[in-house]
């Protein structure tokens, strides 16, 4: 039954999620988290965090864990083939279609709808990270500053993201480790 349903949820997303990751990451947030239930938010927020700083495609980075953290390897594998099989048949469709109808308006049309769908899914889920943010230890002033710090060094300094996240978690590991060792030394004193 849990395979059925890793291979539905992962289907889903691989049949809707037009326009690549940044599309399907909502939709997988709503199979994981919503539906299934698998992950709660803080959790897929840390996978999502660590499959934009590793290589490859997020749809498959995430499929692929997700896939095995619910289902062992044979989910895994389930994730990774219910992922792909719709991006290779639709783009095997859709590539003909384009193909033969390139010059029509329609089309034209078409794609270019895409583009505000996934910018409004992408703040959509924008907002809800920023708000489990402040609704964390950090609270709005830290989230604020942030997401302003964060926005001024990928698009004025062009930082790559992935060199962003990693100091994130290297200093949100550090702090721990400071905060284990200040604890400690209180309790011995």
């Amino acid at each position: 039954m849990k395979q059925g349903q890793i291979f539905l949820a992962f289907f889903r997303v691989g049949l809707l999620g037009y326009g690549g990751g940044p599309s399907s990451i909502p939709l997988v947030k709503k199979e994981v988290v919503d539906r299934y239930q698998w992950l709660d938010s803080d959790e897929f927020g840390d996978i999502l965090a660590l499959g934009n700083a590793l290589p490859g495609p997020i749809n498959t980075k995430m499929a692929g864990y997700i896939g095995f953290r619910v289902g062992g390897v044979l989910g895994m594998l389930n994730a990774l083939v219910a992922t792909m099989v719709p991006t290779i048949v639709l783009m095997i469709i859709l590539l003909k279609m384009l193909n033969t109808y390139k010059d029509e308006a329609w089309v034209q049309g078409m794609s270019m709808a895409v583009v505000p769908v996934v910018a409004v899914m992408l703040a959509t889920l924008t907002w809800d990270f920023i708000k489990k943010s402040t609704s964390s230890s950090l609270g709005w002033g830290w989230t604020l500053l942030f997401v302003v710090g964060s926005l001024v060094l990928i698009q004025f300094i062009h930082v790559h993201p992935a060199i962003i996240i990693f100091a994130l978690l290297l200093g949100a590991l550090l702090k721990k480790d400071s905060v284990e060792s200040n604890e400690k030394e209180k309790a011995s004193e």
